[in-house]
């Protein structure tokens, strides 16, 4: 849980996606295929039915320090 991949973002970068997430914290742990580009995210679900439900969203990200 808590777990995103990015192109864009060093490993271990902290953000938050407040317009879906609130404060929820998130930590960049993983990389997406070279084909999916730099300004997408991949948020981790525990089973494939809680992703595709959730499906894709358009949500600005802060980056925290």
């Amino acid at each position: 849980d808590g777990v995103v991949a990015s192109n864009l973002l060093p490993f271990g970068t902290k953000i938050m996606i407040p317009g879906l997430f609130g404060e929820k914290i998130f930590v960049v742990e993983d990389r997406m295929n070279q084909r999916i580009g730099d300004f997408q995210i991949d948020i981790w679900f525990p089973s494939s039915w809680q992703a595709k439900q959730f499906g894709v969203k358009y949500a600005y990200i802060e980056t925290l320090r």
